[in-house]
């Protein structure tokens, strides 16, 4: 038996993993009182928005994947906002700027997030909304023991806070100090906020459906929209140095609803992989699957191995500058093209038995590719001196960061299955809205200011997500719900998790735990955009004859600490025995599992 950090949990009444254990607790505690997943999932969301706020909150956004017992085929779930219709790469270009900001009101997509939230509890929960927000209202009201890491992130912008957005510090600089670790933090002003939505849905009658639509409302034409829409017009200082006020109004939020759209699916090894459309990141994982089978060598699905790692990065490699080129909403994406066995077999051909440090997108239906400039060679470098690879989001002390989030999954014992991955609205993207409690996202930072592109800016458009929840079918039926916080590193560190659960038959707990790595030979989605051509990152938990072998083949390893590298959330069911199994990972020491 191998060791693991804690037990592959089992049982036939429900499971939930999430990236904190209040969460987690409080997703299951919504099972025990009569919910099904999706009350648990809602109830989760929102409590992530309390006890992580340096990773996700009610300005940001989430993306799920559902698979319902009554209709188990598999449903996108899509609650990222749009560019505000004042988003032009015109007015970006009359400020002087060539990328978006990584932090500040500048940066503000739409939030989808509640409404998202809002939605999935409408059309598929059976609890009212009272119900599920009453653990966030009461860890925002009460108090809940603090997180270290965000003290740490409100240390590491305590200057910005400071010297420019006040707003901010009266929040979280209390006494003059950051909030230390385990101590008891409240936010009264948030809790407000969400006891309005409910009250606002309870004057709405007693209808369940209608409270929701009415809670809805208020998010979106009402108190809240009107909130943000006032503060956004203030000037605050953002990543480009300078102050610029947001362009999030109210009637972008009143023209905002959050959607329900087909997944972009793989036939692979007799499951079938569903991910986000090419709105979004998703579709890497599959490209890269396909790119591997298309190998035709069994030991490419060793994550193991220095051979396995080597085709593994190579076809994330090529996977990612597809993505470059070929992924972005409202574009004439060659979806079925990059999903093909033929152009599968076409990319694996490019993998050698040497690290590639270019980038090179495909050729689908044998159209031209076309790269943002930022990303050609000799556009020159921006590379910071940040370790991109802690398991907590990278700040900078203007509020950068290179992009963490949380993420959730839930299994119940009628079979209805979700996987979500909230993010956004960190604390330290924008400044805090006083009348709300909480800041807006920084998600246009993902867009090109540069015409013509799959992901250019434009008033309307989703920016090209991270954000990668996954859900795994065969036989038609649902088997398992999975993700991980990351940015970039999302689909990396859930393919070999793959691999090593589906191809390599290890138990869900021994696959989280294995030693992690990805490749930053790809162009970042976070300010400032940079690459490292040929960087291969990995947990020096592997052989160290296998980090040789890398070097041998080319690639520049770049050794980590043992347990830095991803955070994957898991649960399964054997629709045959009805068993529901959880994982969660032990980096970071707050991913909780839980069920019976």
């Amino acid at each position: 038996m191998t060791f693991t950090t804690r037990p592959t949990l089992q049982g036939t009444f429900g499971m939930v993993s999430s990236t904190h254990w209040l969460a987690s607790q409080a997703a299951m505690g919504i099972l025990e009182r009569g919910g099904n997943a999706f009350d648990a999932a809602v109830t989760a969301g929102f409590v992530l928005h309390v006890v992580e706020p340096h990773l996700n909150g009610p300005g940001g956004e989430v993306p799920a994947i559902v698979a319902t017992a009554g209709d188990p085929r598999p449903k996108v779930l899509c609650g990222q906002g749009p560019a505000p219709a004042a988003a032009t790469i015109a007015h970006f270009r009359s400020l002087g700027m060539d990328l978006i900001p990584g932090a500040g009101p500048l940066a503000a997509a739409v939030p989808g997030a509640v409404d998202a939230w809002l939605l999935l509890l409408r059309e598929h929960g059976t609890l009212t909304l009272a119900e599920v927000l009453e653990p966030a209202i009461g860890y925002a009201g009460a108090g809940h023991p603090l997180l270290g890491r965000v003290g740490d992130t409100v240390a590491a912008v305590r200057s910005l806070f400071e010297e420019h957005w006040p707003t901010s510090a009266a929040l979280w600089l209390r006494g003059g100090r950051p909030p230390s670790a385990g101590e008891m933090f409240a936010n009264p002003v948030y809790a407000r906020t969400l006891s309005r939505l409910v009250e606002a849905g309870q004057a709405a009658g007693a209808d369940r459906e209608a409270q929701i639509e009415a809670a809805r409302r208020a998010w979106s034409t009402g108190f809240v929209a009107e909130a943000i829409e006032k503060f956004s017009r203030q000037p605050f200082r953002d990543s480009s140095g300078r102050p610029n006020a947001g362009l999030v109004t109210g009637d972008d939020l009143a023209a905002y609803s959050a959607t329900w759209e087909a997944p972009a699916t793989l036939d692979w090894h007799g499951y079938s992989v569903a991910k986000t459309g090419f709105w979004g990141q998703g579709p890497v994982l599959l490209q890269a699957l396909a790119t591997l089978d298309a190998l035709d060598d069994p030991g490419a699905y060793d994550a193991g191995t220095a051979a396995g790692v080597h085709a593994q990065a190579e076809a994330l490699k090529l996977a990612f500058a597809d993505r470059e080129a070929w992924y972005g909403d409202g574009t004439d994406v060659p979806a079925k093209a990059l999903l093909s066995r033929e152009y599968a077999r076409e990319r694996a051909a490019l993998i050698g038995d040497r690290a590639s440090a270019e980038l090179r997108p495909g050729r689908p239906d044998g159209a031209q590719p076309r790269l943002p400039a930022h990303v050609q060679p000799g556009a020159g470098s921006r590379v910071d001196s940040t370790d991109p690879t802690t398991g907590e989001p990278t700040i900078q002390s203007d509020g950068v960061t290179r992009g963490d989030t949380c993420h959730v999954d839930v299994v119940d014992r009628w079979g209805n299955m979700i996987s979500a991955t909230p993010s956004g609205g960190w604390l330290q993207s924008s400044p805090t809205i006083p009348e709300l409690g909480f800041p807006l996202g920084s998600r246009l930072q993902m867009f090109w200011l540069e015409e013509g592109l799959a992901s250019s800016l434009a008033p309307g458009r989703r920016p090209r997500t991270t954000l990668s929840p996954t859900m795994v079918h065969r036989d038609g039926e649902p088997v398992m719900a999975c993700g991980t916080p990351g940015g970039d590193q999302q689909d990396q560190w859930q393919l070999p998790f793959l691999l090593r659960h589906l191809v390599g038959g290890q138990p869900l707990q021994e696959a989280i735990d294995a030693p992690a790595w990805h490749t930053l030979s790809l162009p970042g989605s976070f300010y400032p955009r940079d690459m490292e051509p040929g960087v291969l990152v990995v947990e020096d938990r592997l052989d160290d004859d296998v980090l040789a072998t890398l070097r041998a083949y080319g690639h520049e390893v770049r050794r980590s600490d043992g347990w830095s590298l991803g955070r994957l959330c898991a649960v399964t069911r054997d629709p045959a025995t009805g068993v529901l199994a959880a994982g969660a990972n032990p980096r970071g020491m707050q991913g909780y599992a839980c069920g019976r």
